[in-house]
This record gives structure tokens, C-alpha cells and sequence, in this order.
């Protein structure tokens, strides 16, 4: 049975995605994140799957055989917390995460409750260098 990606790149409106976000400051926040990110990778914005603004994109396969494509670094602006999808190495690994501020981490995900919370120059850094490892390992 072949395994179909539910988070794909989409042609749906970021603006109009982020002008839905119902808390003010978590919608003020992601456009922030906007900004940030795009300068960052040089990208525009573009919406990946339902919930997730992407910037770049770059192709995947694991040792398994599965292969798909995936945004370089993004974001998702859900209800409890801000998602930012990070390099999973450098979310385990990298001293700059004990400056970053308030926060909890996943396989691939940085949590935040807001961007006040954080470092945003930590956070910068870390989006450079997310992108660097990815460009490394990928191209």
C-alpha cells in the first residue's frame, strides 16, 4: 500500500490562512514569523498542507525507502502553542537551545507559547543554521 503525504505544498492563500488565526496575538506573532523567516531563506511564504506556512522546500528519503518533499523551515500557528518546524539535529543538539528562552521541543518541532518568550535573536540563529544543515545534507 503506498503511503500518500497529507502535508504537500498548496496554492492556498498564506494571508488570508493567517487573517483566520481567531487569538490576535498569536496572529500577530505569525506574521512576525513571516518576516523573520522569509528574510531568513529568501522564500516567499507559501502554505503546506492545511496548517503549516513554509519557506523553500527540499527533497527527503528515509532509510526505509519513503521519499517526499517538505518545507526548508516553517511554522504553524495552532491554538496552544506556536510550531516551528526546525532541523530535528539541531533541536537535540545545539547549545544555542539552552538561550533560547521558554520553550519544549519535538522530533522536528520547536514550542513556544508566544515570541515574547524567546530569544528572537537565539531564535534567528537557529533558523541560519536549521537552513545551513539542511542545505548540507540535501542541497
Amino acid at each position: 500500500m503506498a503511503y500518500a503525504l497529507k502535508t504537500k505544498q498548496t496554492t492556498a492563500d498564506v494571508d488570508a490562512f493567517l487573517e483566520a488565526v481567531p487569538d490576535p496575538s498569536r496572529r500577530a506573532d505569525a506574521r512576525a514569523l513571516v518576516d523573520l523567516m522569509g528574510e531568513i531563506a529568501g522564500a516567499p511564504a507559501v502554505l503546506w498542507g492545511a496548517s503549516i506556512v513554509g519557506f523553500g522546500r527540499y527533497r527527503y528519503t528515509y532509510a526505509s525507502g519513503h521519499s517526499g518533499e517538505m518545507c526548508r523551515v516553517g511554522f504553524s500557528p495552532r491554538k496552544a502553542k506556536l510550531v516551528i518546524y526546525l532541523d530535528p539535529d539541531l533541536l537535540q543538539g545545539d547549545p544555542m537551545m539552552a538561550r533560547l528562552g521558554k520553550h519544549k521541543t519535538g522530533k522536528s518541532c520547536l514550542y513556544v507559547n508566544r515570541l515574547a518568550d524567546v530569544d528572537l535573536a537565539v531564535l534567528r540563529q537557529l533558523i541560519v543554521r536549521s537552513l545551513e544543515a539542511l542545505a548540507a545534507r540535501h542541497g
